[in-house]
Parts: structure tokens; sequence; C-alpha cells
């Protein structure tokens, strides 16, 4: 009888035997079963991919290392994908035996991996589209699982050690070129070292990227930045989207990725400082932001993607924490909340980026405020829509304006418009303007459909209405683009004297601000402003102000236009050069024009701003009398006699 410790000590030679013989008889088939694998890969290309996978040479290198030499993917009728010349590496046997790769060391030599627009054709098409063969997963996907799983395959392939010398990333899109030639980079004990040259049609430059990246620990810090003088210019979306950006440096960091308890913590922060953006959108100069950081920490579960309110996003003295997530545990929720912590008037204005707050340069002010956003929008439940905006000021006062002199509302000057980049013939808002016409002169018909139609609670709100925003988002949403705004007369009225029409961030910010400023502290009255929206709106084309509007339509005063007319005065503010799209070739308004009258008519009776006393002997059609119905396109009228028989032959025909 054997005791137990012979027993044991017979399985220990019994597996050890086993071992041997495995790793013999991996030794003895170990290049079949590579060039098996090269062959099948080959092969998956070929029949998934259209694409032809090729290595000239392929063999090991001691017990776990491969070298393979002329390594090529190249898809039918389009450019090499890649071709590396010569690529070593080794890989963790342990794990390769649980299914699991993970690369040990990776030197790669002399190559390339190239993306390729020519026309309609790219060499990346075929490895974008989904495989329809595979079958829809009925199953809800658990986000952080998912999330995990792939991070941890990506990170397992990104080796402890790393070798590249002249590995090149190009990109043509139809002659937008950029390549970017990693002309070494090194990984060696967690520590990174690389030496880049990036080149464009209009730029070239040399990078490095050092720091730390600890794969296995799912840690690292890099830090990008230019080695000449200067700041990195960023490649190909300048020519693609006539979006300049540059920067003096990017730090990334990334402290910590844990799973427990079913969720995915992602903890960092990434930096930038001296960032320049030039685009026709955002503004009509170069924005700079000196310094800004972004301290995030990313939450996932089985049934959500967050960012935690722990999260800090910085740029100068500015601080906001936000809140951000997409939830489907019952419906499909999207939330975002914004908090400020308090903060100096005189901090915020000064750490406004420099070109996207022009006008309020060199502005001074006292006191100290915090602000808060919540957001909430239920893509099934779409009316449940929440948005809530609210600023609390303490001892907010404007000391000192800035490029902008927001006292010229409450006096007389000179307005003129800027028409696509044109600017319009001057309207002199004043006494010595005969158009001119003061508040109390305005038909009070007119001042009622206009704020009906335009803003109805203008004389009560602070310059801004939230279900206007809450409303404005919902259909932008439900239409998938920007098809309505929420602009109240205050908005449009700063737009016009201070701003320009252009459509950029910035003047769409300003114009925000100004406005909290101008309503917050009580500039000018409710009155005045009114007044001076009515003198220099654009009412039609080449016509400002509701007294050369009363002329151009009607050849009245501002003060004798009746309920009729004044409701078509109200429906032409939104789209005044194109008045004479309301009218047919026979002068009369068409039905969508009377029917759009009608609705501001009756909604008005509903909230008894107008009574039926108002419209009587009013039930004709609008006409007009002024020189705008020269602009119509009306049909002469045909006098020549038809013969009976003539017009019974064309009816047949």
């Amino acid at each position: 009888m054997r005791t137990r410790k012979q027993k044991i000590f017979l399985a220990t030679k019994i597996i050890v035997v086993l071992l041997l013989l495995t790793i013999i008889g991996l030794f003895s088939f170990r290049e079949n079963l590579l060039h098996q694998i090269i062959a099948k890969t080959s092969i998956t290309m070929e029949s998934d991919y259209n694409s032809k996978f090729s290595v000239k040479k392929a063999s090991f290198d001691g017990l776990a290392g491969v070298d393979l030499t002329d390594i090529t993917l190249v898809p039918k009728n389009a450019d090499t994908l890649f071709k590396i010349q010569k690529m070593k590496t080794s890989v963790n046997l342990w794990r390769l035996l649980l299914g699991d790769v993970q690369l040990g060391t990776l030197e790669i030599k002399n190559g390339y991996v190239q993306l390729t627009k020519k026309g309609n054709i790219k060499n990346f098409a075929a490895f974008l589209k989904k495989d329809k063969s595979e079958p829809v997963s009925t199953k809800k996907r658990d986000y952080a699982e998912f999330a995990y799983r792939i991070i941890s395959k990506v990170l397992n392939l990104v080796p402890t050690d790393m070798t590249m010398q002249n590995l090149v990333f190009k990109l043509d899109d139809n002659g937008k070129k950029a390549t970017v030639n990693f002309k070494n980079l090194t990984l060696h004990q967690t520590k990174l070292e690389s030496s880049i040259e990036v080149k464009t049609n209009t730029f070239a430059q040399r990078w490095r990227i050092n720091g730390m990246a600890d794969p296995r620990n799912k840690k690292g810090d890099l830090h990008f930045f230019n080695i000449d003088t200067g700041a990195i210019k960023v490649p190909y979306f300048d020519e693609r989207y006539n979006l300049k950006a540059s920067f003096d440096s990017i730090r990334f960091n990334i402290q910590n990725i844990d799973m427990s308890h079913g969720e995915l913590h992602f903890d960092g922060f990434s930096s930038i400082t001296n960032l320049k953006l030039n685009h026709k959108r955002i503004a009509n100069k170069d924005v700079n932001i000196k310094n800004a950081r972004f301290d995030f920490r990313f939450l996932l579960g089985s049934d959500f993607i967050s960012i935690d309110s722990s999260s800090t996003v910085q740029f100068n003295k500015i601080k906001i924490h936000p809140y951000l997530s997409y939830n489907t545990e019952e419906d499909t929720v999207y939330r975002l909340r914004l908090k400020t912590p308090k903060i100096k008037t005189q901090d915020f204005i000064t750490s406004l980026p420099d070109g996207l707050f022009t006008h309020f340069q060199g502005m001074e002010a006292t006191g100290d405020f915090d602000y808060n956003l919540d957001f909430m929008f239920n893509k099934n439940k779409p009316n449940t829509i929440v948005f809530k905006s609210n600023v609390n000021k303490r001892d907010v006062k404007i000391t000192k304006y800035g490029n902008i002199d927001l006292n010229k509302l409450n006096g007389e000057f000179t307005y003129r418009a800027i028409d696509k980049g044109v600017l319009q013939r001057p309207v002199f808002v004043g006494a010595s303007n005969p158009y001119y016409t003061p508040l109390d002169q305005i038909s009070p018909y007119l001042q009622k459909c206009v704020l009906t139609s335009e803003d109805p609670s203008f004389m009560s709100h602070h310059g801004f209405i939230n279900e206007a925003f809450k409303q404005s988002i919902l259909k932008n949403i439900r239409t998938k683009k920007f098809s309505r705004g929420a602009s109240t007369i205050s908005m449009q009225l700063v737009k016009n004297v201070f701003l320009t029409r252009e459509k950029t961030l910035s003047r769409k910010l300003e114009e925000i601000l100004l406005v909290y400023i101008i309503e917050g502290n009580r500039i000018t009255s409710k009155q005045r402003m009114l007044e001076v929206y009515f003198n220099i709106i654009e009412w039609g084309p080449n016509v400002y102000g509701i007294g050369e509007a009363a002329e151009f339509y009607f050849q009245k005063k501002p003060a004798d236009l009746n309920v009729r007319e004044c409701l078509f005065l109200a429906t032409v503010i939104p789209k005044p050069k194109k008045f004479m799209w309301q009218f047919d070739q026979e002068g009369l308004q068409k039905a969508y024009a009377t029917k759009q009258q009608a609705f501001l008519r009756n909604l008005m009776f509903r909230r008894g701003l107008l009574v039926p006393e108002d419209t009587v002997g009013l039930s004709a059609p609008v006409t007009l009398t002024g020189r705008a119905h020269s602009l119509l396109n009306i049909k002469p009228k045909d006098t020549t006699v038809i013969d009976s028989v003539e017009m019974k032959e064309e009816f047949d025909f």
C-alpha cells in the first residue's frame, strides 16, 4: 500500500511528464501550427473582407518568440492597408493556454499603415461593414462587463517592452494627406520615449511622446509636446474641416481601471495648454484657452454609462462639476447636470477664452455667483423633458464695461445691420429720423401681435424662458437637426444692436451673457427695449423699423395700422425678405399665409388680447397699397378674346 505522500509524489511526476510531453509536442508541431494560423487568417481575410493577407517568412525564436517578415494586407482593387517589413513578438504561454493573447515584447521595423479614400473607394471599407451572418442578439448588453472585456483585450495587446523604428501611419483623403512617422518609440520597464515626424500638405513638425505606460497594472501617464519651437498643429482637420487647431502640450493620465461589484471605474485626468482653435462656425478669429483640465471618473454598470459628478472640468479659473449619464434600466434616459462652485465674477470674466468673448475684454465686476443646470430627456416619454437653468448671484455689479457700451440702448445711436458679412445702410435711432416711432405711437394691436408671435412673456421674464428652451430642444431632437431656436425679444435685440448675424458659437454665447447682464442689472427698461426693437428690426428687403414698414406695405403711419395689417406684419418678421412668397400671381395671399394669420388672431382671442369687435369690417384679405406691391410677381391679365371653338378644342386636347 502506497502512503499518501507517495501518491502525491507519483501524481506530481505524472503531471511533470505530461507537461514535458506537451512542451515537446508544441516544439515538434509549433512551426506547422504557426503556418496553419497564418493560412487560416489568410482565408478569413479573403472570404470575409475580400483582402489578401500574406507573410513571406514566419518562424519561432526561442520558447515564446515569433519572427515575421514582410507582412501585408491588401484589399482587392484598393491600396495596401498595411505592410511591415519585420516584426518580432513574444506571448505569455500560460495566458495563451487559457485562450487569452497577451504580448510580452514587440519589435517592429520599417512598415506603414495607410487609410486612403480615392473618390468613393476606401481601402478600409470592407472592415467597417457589419457581418450580416452574425445572429442578432436579443440579450441586453452589460455595459460594464463589455467595456472591461474590450479594455482588457486591448491592454493585453500592449507589450511590456516595445521597440518601433520607422513605422508610418498614412492618411490620404482625396489628396488631403497626413503622415505620422514613428522614427523611434521605445517602452522599457514602463518608461516610454519616442521621436515622431509629422507631415501634411500644409506643415511639417517633430513631436515627442514621453511618459509611463504600465498595461498590466492598467496605468499610464503620457505627455505630448513639440520638439521644435512653436505649438503642435493638429493634422488633417485643417484641410478636411477647415478647422485650424494647435496646442503647446497635452497630458493624458490613467490612474485606475477597476471592476468591482458589477461596476467599472475609470479614473484619471487630461490637460492641455494654450489650445488655439479657428473655424468660421466657432468665431471670426482665433479662440485661445490657456489652460484646461478634465479630472474624470467614468462609471459603467450593467445598464448605465456615466461621468460621475466628482469629475471636474476646469479652464483657467472656471470650474464645472459635470454629471452625464445614459441609462437603459427601464427607459432610455439621458441626463446632464452642471454645477459650478462659487466663483468671483471678475475671475469668471478674466477666465473667458480669448477670441470667444471679445466684447467682454476689459470688463470689471464685483460679487460672486454659482450656476446649476439640470437636463433630462426620456426617449420613450419625450414630453417629460426637464430643463432647469439657475444662476445664484451675490452682490454682482458691473463696474466697468468692456469693448461694448451697454448704455447705448438708453440714448440715440446709429444702427447698421450686417447681412452675410456686408454692412447695410445706416439707420438712426432717434427723433431726427422721420421714420423713428416712439412706443406710444405704435398701434397697440401691432405690439400685441408681435409680442404674441415672438415673445409673449417679454414684459415679465428676465431675458430667457426655460419652457421655450425645453420646447426648442424637444423639437430639435425630434427632427434630428437645429430646426427651432429659443430666442426672446431681448436676445434678438442684443444680437441686432451689439453683435452681428453671424452664425457662430461666439456670437451665441456673447448674446446669452449680454442679455443676462442687461436684464439682470436693469441697464434699460422693458419699454425702451421694445421701442428700440420695433425701430431697428428688418421688416422687408432694405426696410428697417416700423416707420418704414408701415409706409412700405400700407402707406400708413404705425399708429393707424388696423388688426388685419398688424397680423400680417407680425408674420413677416421671421423671413422679412421673402414676404412676397405669401402672395400668388394675382396679388392675393396664399392659403398658408391666411391660415397663419388666422391662427395668430384666434390665439389672441383665447388670451383676451383681442375681442371680436376689434375685427369688425376686416374680413377681406390683406391688400398691399405701398411700394411693396411692386415687388409681387403679379401676372398681367390676358385681355385677348378667345374663340369658343378654339377653347373647346384645347379643353378636349
